[in-house]
């Protein structure tokens, strides 16, 4: 497993009890695992003990080379299956009652276990999060306060932190600190599990719209939540919503929890 930092920026995990905890926090029955960076195969191992079919997507030539080198047997046997390239070039669709993704087909529900480049973290939760095929599950290993105010209830909340509630119901599994790679990160990490995905929240409620209310919301951190909405949306809709949702103008963006944001675009929208 890799971070990016030096070069492509590898920080490989080192510490087994780590893997182990990933790849449990998973949920893995009979599900198709697909893994993003594997790179020298810790967390891959783990998977395979749990699954026969794994997806491991990896953009560094020489860790596909190790990989194959290290589990011969699992790939001839199609137990593990690498794809070369950058996972955010592969966007899982929803195909006629299975799921595809670069250039394989396959049926029913995956889950994704990774160890998630920090300067791209969200990017590939809502990657996953936000397809026509989402994963049931995704465990993944992220910075450490990332993963804390994505789970914090009483915290101030951000576009991936209310991003992740409105599809899943994150939990902290375990804190992993940075002594655990090698070379070690210059912050800790944490194993983040999204259980219970779904498109729920969006029942009543277009997808695009709740970001585009989100998104304006979050336009200036500075600006009250009311000054930022009224750039895009009608001042008086914008005060009307307010009132009628006793959500203070003095409010910020980050104050105001998922539940408030889904109102506001029944309101404004």
């Amino acid at each position: 497993m890799k971070k990016h930092g030096a070069r492509l920026g590898q920080h490989f995990l080192t510490a087994h009890w780590a893997a182990v905890a990933l790849a449990t926090a998973a949920h893995i029955t009979d599900d198709l695992v697909i893994e993003v960076g594997p790179g020298k195969g810790a967390l891959t191992g783990e998977l395979l003990k749990l699954s026969r079919r794994v997806i491991a997507i990896e953009k560094d030539s020489a860790l596909i080379e190790k990989l194959h080198e290290k589990f011969p047997m699992e790939i001839a046997d199609g137990a593990l299956k690498i794809i070369d390239g950058d996972i955010r070039n592969f966007s899982p669709k929803a195909r006629e009652g299975q799921t595809s993704l670069g250039g394989l087909t396959f049926p029913g529900p995956y889950v994704v276990a990774a160890n998630i480049p920090y300067y791209i973290t969200g990017e590939i939760i809502r990657q996953f999060l936000s397809s026509t095929a989402q994963p049931r599950t995704m465990a993944i290993l992220i910075q450490k306060e990332v993963a804390q105010r994505i789970v914090a209830t009483n915290k101030k909340e951000s576009i991936l932190s209310l991003s992740v509630k409105a599809y899943g119901v994150p939990r902290i599994v375990a804190k992993v600190g940075k002594g655990n790679f090698s070379p070690p990160p210059s912050v800790d990490s944490a194993i983040l599990a999204i259980d219970d995905i779904s498109k729920k929240f969006f029942s009543d409620i277009h997808e695009e719209d709740f970001f585009k209310v989100v998104h304006a919301g979050f336009a200036s951190k500075r600006k009250y939540l009311a000054n930022n909405l009224t750039v895009v949306f009608e001042k008086e809709k914008v005060q009307a919503a307010f009132t009628q949702l006793n959500i203070s103008e003095k409010v910020r963006a980050e104050d105001v929890p998922l539940e408030k944001w889904g109102a506001l675009t029944r309101h404004l929208l």
